[in-house]
């Protein structure tokens, strides 16, 4: 354990956060340039706004934690981070509808627009923990704007078309799952009063239409009333998406002490590591079909980045919470494939994608979709509940 602590710091502190400091950063136009080569270079200049919330967030949340490095480094993560707050509230948002924008150029000129508001639940979580930060009363105004923008969205239709017809409704795991860990974020760093009664919609949400006992899995999208759809769209299953929510339902058990939490998030990891761990070539495959059938996306046996990261915390919470031996060999069986192939030793950070064998499909390090949030959230969450239990035997 002690080992496992010092390592997820380290390579936090001294591998991962080194590489977007000293890359990313634009100190021309302000926020962040993500899409990078291996060695750091930029591939791109344009800038997508989730990864200027998600990156705002990282920092503005590390430099909240005083363990983690002296007030000298943490002072220098808040410029940054407030840097990249000013350039998000500048340019992030549509004056014409308070909607915000998915793509931007270097500039900050907006490019195009997406149906969904996961650009504004990154944004909350940054402003909320800038507010943390700062004590500023305009950023918190911010975080609770932008949460509820997202949360209203797929209530109004006129704001937030929805991308199909009438014809076959679906809902997916996605907005559920982001309500829970954007929640808690929120109640951590402005203490949301909501929070709660969001995460308990949510989880009711997730366990009434998606987890499926009889069929031992969790769906990513399934019927307006939660039905199987039997059709490509229907049947393919995220195992990654899954476990993601299946952590964030291990935190909530976490701070609530609550049992029958930590049975519903042990029940996700294990039915969705069953279904989607690689057995011949080792990972987690990205897409999964619930009959075994062949899979429409041709990615599907790929191997991305950021299903390992959220595996690597479920696992990790499960073995703690629960004390069970099978999680700690999971954990460490998807820790060390995933350094083993994602971990570049000569520039640092993580690659993105991967080959079904485990062979690299891409140099590259960032993009629109990677930038610096699942896998330095993963090795950040990892030490602060490794810490945690090192310093009291038990989780706090």
């Amino acid at each position: 354990m002690d080992h496992l602590s010092t390592f997820y710091r380290d390579q936090l502190v001294n591998d991962c956060l080194p590489f977007w400091l000293e890359n990313a950063v634009d100190r021309q136009y302000g926020g962040f340039m993500t899409s990078l080569n291996r060695d750091g270079s930029v591939l791109d200049t344009d800038k997508g706004v989730w990864q200027q919330g998600r990156f705002t967030w990282l920092l503005a949340k590390m430099c909240n934690d005083p363990l983690l490095a002296n007030e000298q480094a943490r002072s220098e993560w808040l410029d940054i981070a407030v840097a990249g707050g000013d350039f998000l509230r500048e340019h992030g948002f549509d004056a014409s509808d308070g909607r915000m924008w998915f793509h931007l150029d270097r500039q900050g000129h907006p490019i195009r627009k997406r149906r969904y508001a996961f650009s504004e639940s990154f944004a909350a979580i940054a402003f909320g923990e800038l507010a943390k930060a700062t004590d500023q009363q305009a950023y918190r105004d911010l975080a609770v704007s932008c949460f509820e923008e997202f949360l209203s969205c797929g209530q109004d239709s006129l704001r937030f078309p929805p991308k199909w017809t009438s014809q076959r409704t679906t809902r997916s795991i996605g907005p559920a799952m982001i309500r829970i860990g954007t929640a808690q974020q929120l109640r951590e760093s402005i203490g949301l009063e909501t929070a709660a009664e969001i995460i308990d919609q949510a989880i009711l949400e997730i366990k009434t239409f998606f987890v499926k006992p009889d069929l031992q899995c969790v769906m990513e999208t399934v019927s307006e009333t939660g039905e199987i759809l039997d059709h490509f769209d229907g049947r393919t299953l995220n195992p990654g998406h899954a476990i993601e929510a299946g952590w964030f339902i291990l935190e909530e058990a976490r701070v609530r002490k609550d049992s029958s939490l930590i049975d519903l998030g042990c029940q996700i990891l294990d039915w969705m590591l069953l279904r989607g761990w690689d057995e011949e070539y080792g990972g987690i495959l990205y897409f999964v079909d619930v009959k075994g059938l062949p899979v429409q996306e041709y990615w599907h046996d790929m191997k991305f980045w950021w299903p390992h990261n959220e595996a690597i915390i479920c696992s990790l919470y499960a073995y703690l919470l629960t004390g069970e031996e099978k999680y700690k060999r999971w954990h460490q069986r998807i820790h060390d494939w995933s350094f083993d192939h994602f971990a570049d030793p000569e520039f640092g950070e993580w690659f993105g994608y991967l080959h079904r064998d485990g062979t690299l499909s891409v140099p590259l390090k960032g993009n629109l979709w990677k930038g610096p949030f699942h896998y330095p959230r993963m090795l950040l969450t990892c030490w602060k509940r490794l810490q945690e239990w090192s310093e009291s035997g038990k989780l706090a």
